[in-house]
Order: structure tokens, then C-alpha cells, then sequence
């Protein structure tokens, strides 16, 4: 049963919890980030490669995928030990898994445009490269973002393993709310709030990304 006083002590801590809404959306945006920066040319490779940088870049995303997030971190932070920071060791395992994600929704997406476009670049004297950065690549970001949208949503709950390795971000924060505040009372008013917070997130987000999907979307007759 929700109860008034439990309703009021939540509202105390607001701030602690937005404290860490602020750690989950700076590392959700950090993953993102590293996850585009590598995922795109992981893609791209398994589209435009050969040899045995494509078979190192697919079998490093099968490994990636396959493996739980956790254990990423887990290896991240006490095996290799990147970083003393728990914040750039949880950036850096969900950015790396991430990437394995988004280099298939590129993959997919490049492979999605016409042959045809290609074959126009060349006819108008562009070299490979050339008409992949200028006619294939523009199409196929357009065409990733639906897939970029769930990814963004899947990083965005994923944030809250970080705790596996000490990271005090939105979750955590709530669980120990009432753990260590002993209002246990209180259990049922927290992750009301923390799931209103999530919520908020990715529907804003998600409705924003829906937006620059429509406002960059190829005109129709474009690919054909």
C-alpha cells in the first residue's frame, strides 16, 4: 500500500536520485557514443571487407554479443583492469557491447541500399570510397535509426549493472534508498519514481529520435 510519510521521505531524496538519473544519461550517452564511433567501421567492414580484418571484426562482435554484460564489466574492471574509474570501466564494457549491436544495424543498413547507387557514384566518375562516404553512407544512417532507437533503450536499462562494479547510478541509488535508510516501507514508492524517471528518458528521447528519423527521412523516389 502506498503510504503518504513513504511518499514524503522519496520526495526528500529526489535530489539523491536525480544525483544518479545524472550518472545513468551521461553513461548512456558515453556508451552510445564509443558504441557508434566503433560499431559504424565495424559494419562497414563486414559489408566492404575482406580477409582477415573481416573475420576478426565478426568473430570480436559474436564474442561481444554473446557474452552477458556483466561479465564484460566484471573482466573490465578487476581482470584488465582499464581504469580505477568505475564510470569509464561501465562506458567502456557497454560501449565495446554496444558497438557489437549498432556494427549489425549498420551492416544491415548498408547492405539495404540499392546496388544501383553505387553503380550511379561510379558512372559519374566517383572512386569506391567515394561513393560509399558520399552516396551510400548518407541512406544508410537514415535507415539505422529505428534499430538506433531500440539500441539507445537496451544501453539505457543496461546502465544499471554498473552496480556489479560499484557505480552508483539511478538504480542503485534507489535500492539503497531504502536499504540503508530503513524505510523498507518505502520499497514500492521508490521504483515507482525511478520507473517514472526511466520512462521519462526513453520517451523523450525516443520521440526526439523519432523526429531527425522523419526530418532526415529519404524522399520518396530517392532509392528507386
Amino acid at each position: 500500500m502506498l503510504q503518504t510519510g513513504d511518499w514524503t521521505f522519496v520526495l526528500n531524496n529526489l535530489d539523491y536520485l536525480l544525483s544518479g538519473t545524472a550518472i545513468t544519461v551521461g553513461l548512456t550517452i558515453a556508451s552510445l557514443l564509443l558504441g557508434l564511433l566503433v560499431g559504424f567501421p565495424a559494419g562497414a567492414i563486414e559489408v566492404y571487407g575482406d580477409g582477415i580484418g573481416k573475420r576478426l571484426v565478426s568473430l570480436a562482435g559474436v564474442v561481444l554479443r554473446g557474452t552477458p554484460i556483466v561479465v564484460i564489466m566484471l573482466v573490465l574492471f578487476f581482470v584488465v583492469s582499464i581504469s580505477k574509474s568505475a564510470f569509464v570501466t561501465a562506458a567502456v564494457g557497454l560501449g565495446l557491447r554496444s558497438a557489437a549491436y549498432q556494427s549489425q544495424i549498420f551492416r544491415g543498413a548498408l547492405q539495404s541500399v540499392d546496388d544501383g547507387q553505387m553503380e550511379a557514384a561510379r558512372a559519374i566518375g566517383m572512386g569506391r570510397l567515394g561513393g560509399i562516404r558520399h552516396v551510400v553512407v548518407p541512406q544508410a544512417l537514415r535507415r539505422s535509426m529505428p534499430g538506433f532507437q531500440n539500441e539507445f533503450t537496451i544501453v539505457l536499462k543496461d546502465t544499471s549493472i554498473a552496480f556489479a562494479i560499484g557505480l552508483a547510478e539511478l538504480l542503485t541509488r534507489g535500492y539503497d534508498l531504502f536499504t540503508q535508510s530503513g524505510r523498507s516501507t518505502a520499497v514500492l514508492e521508490v521504483f515507482v519514481v525511478i520507473s517514472a524517471i526511466y520512462f521519462v528518458l526513453t520517451f523523450t528521447t525516443n520521440r526526439g529520435l523519432d523526429w531527425l528519423s522523419e526530418y532526415y527521412a529519404i524522399p520518396s523516389g530517392e532509392n528507386t
